[in-house]
């Protein structure tokens, strides 16, 4: 019990992943199989969609344009402020993470800041950079996988399909990325707005509720 008290915020947002992207499979296999029901052809099994370039570029074109959210939130609250924003540092505080090496032999300090200048740098900047490779990982798989979607087409339409790396030139795929890219930067900035004005109690994502709409930060 202590452990999924502990864990709780990590089992509750995978076990609504799971719920979704099963949904998500399910829903879009009945998709396909109307789709090949127009065009009278041969519809997939449930799990030869799973692995299907259709399911998947959907999949990674969401994930993408997520972890790009996340990487830009976390490297951009570095150095910019809102001020008033429950999601922005406030400006008058100390640095946080300044004489990293004086930090480092702090009790229960992580020991890779011990390892030398490289090894902190890159470790201070680790999350962002996470972030950023999950980006561009997820954005290389819904790229191939769109492409590998688009050639199918093309050859149900007898057209010449496009190579993997032409696709990357294609205005389906960055119209993919743009709808929702800009949906991301839109939620973000909305949040950091209101949290400027609005609270919700006990979370760390606001303020104290009685907290004053000026102050910055948590």
């Amino acid at each position: 019990m202590r452990w999924l008290k502990d864990n709780g915020l990590t089992i509750a947002l995978l076990s609504l992943f799971a719920i979704c992207i099963v949904g998500q499979w399910i829903s879009g296999w009945h998709v396909a199989l109307e789709d090949a029901r127009r065009h009278a052809q041969p519809g997939l099994s449930l799990f030869a969609y799973a692995a299907s370039p259709q399911f998947l570029s959907s999949v990674f074109e969401n994930w993408e344009s997520e972890f790009l959210q996340m990487a830009a939130y976390v490297v951009l609250t570095a150095f910019l402020i809102q001020h008033g924003s429950a999601e922005s540092k406030d400006p008058a505080d100390p640095d946080r993470d300044a004489n990293l090496e004086r930090q480092a032999y702090q009790p229960g300090a992580p020991a890779i800041l011990r390892k030398g200048p490289v090894w902190r740098a890159l470790y201070a900047r680790s999350l962002g950079l996470a972030l950023a490779l999950l980006f561009v990982a997820s954005f290389v798989m819904h790229w191939v996988h769109s492409a590998r979607a688009a050639a199918d087409e093309a050859l149900e339409h007898g057209e010449a399909p496009l190579s993997v790396l032409a696709y990357l030139g294609d205005a389906q795929l960055w119209f993919e990325s743009f709808q929702n890219w800009q949906s991301e930067f839109l939620s973000t900035a909305v949040l950091v707005v209101l949290s400027i004005f609005l609270r919700q109690r006990e979370s760390p994502e606001s303020k104290a509720v009685a907290a004053p709409n000026r102050q910055t930060g948590e």
